[in-house]
């Protein structure tokens, strides 16, 4: 189903988009949420009587905002800076969600809890045709689409192969990612992406292609400066 939606997508948007307009078009990736965690059996445990569990078992739930529960501060930077900073064509989704099974998908597809199930029972792995044959379909498609006039984005793990691997082997020098995601960890990385989307400046990006993609880590975030209100200042604002 993934590969219709995707498809019916690029092909509606093929028809109307100027190769000008091509050229200022920008889509990211996201990587998933770690569905071996604490907030993922939560999520899933069919006694759970929470809102977000419910609405899972019920009806589905935005793949987007299943991801931000279960990762936290880390996939909740991902979705937000990928909506302030997207160029999407007209038509298709700006940002991308890789899954485990189902290629990817938009961070506005509903789920189920049997599709969520599926995920979290199938790894992560270049060489697991599971994960891979899906994937490579999808990247596949978004690459014919893109050609050689936008750029794909990714945000999540460099210092590994099981994005790495199977993205450069079909987007090549097109695929960057931001030259602050060397040497930090998930929560610093979050950090920094909502830093970015408040500040409404958008990070720096280099090729994944030959990148040093292993460093020192960086210094620790300041603290954001928060201005406490008082009761005058309450008063003056009525």
């Amino acid at each position: 189903m993934a590969d219709l939606v995707l498809a019916a997508q690029l092909h509606s948007s093929r028809q109307t988009l100027s190769p000008e307009l091509a050229l200022r078009h920008r889509v990211f990736l996201l990587s998933p949420a770690n569905l071996a965690g604490i907030r993922a059996a939560q999520v899933l445990n069919a006694k759970a009587e929470f809102e977000l569990a419910c609405r899972l078992r019920e009806t589905g739930v935005p793949l987007g905002e299943l991801f931000s529960f279960i990762s936290g501060l880390y996939f909740r930077g991902k979705v937000t800076y990928a909506g302030a900073f997207s160029r999407p064509p007209q038509g298709v989704s700006g940002s991308f969600v890789i899954t485990t099974s189902a290629g990817l998908l938009a961070p506005e597809t509903v789920v189920s809890v049997e599709r969520l199930r599926e995920f979290a029972a199938t790894d992560i792995d270049p060489a697991d045709k599971r994960y891979r044959g899906p994937l490579d379909r999808d990247c596949r498609l978004l690459a014919e689409f893109l050609k050689d006039a936008g750029q794909v984005i990714l945000l999540g793990s460099i210092a590994t192969p099981k994005y790495v691997e199977p993205l450069l082997d079909i987007f090549r020098e097109r695929l960057l990612f931001p030259a602050e995601f060397v040497g930090r960890g998930d929560m610093s990385r979050g950090g920094i992406l909502l830093r970015a989307v408040a500040a409404g400046k958008e990070l720096a990006y280099i090729p994944l292609l030959n990148a040093v993609r292993r460093g020192t880590r960086p210094a620790k975030l300041a603290p954001l400066k928060v201005r406490r209100v008082s009761l005058e200042d309450v008063e003056r604002a009525r």
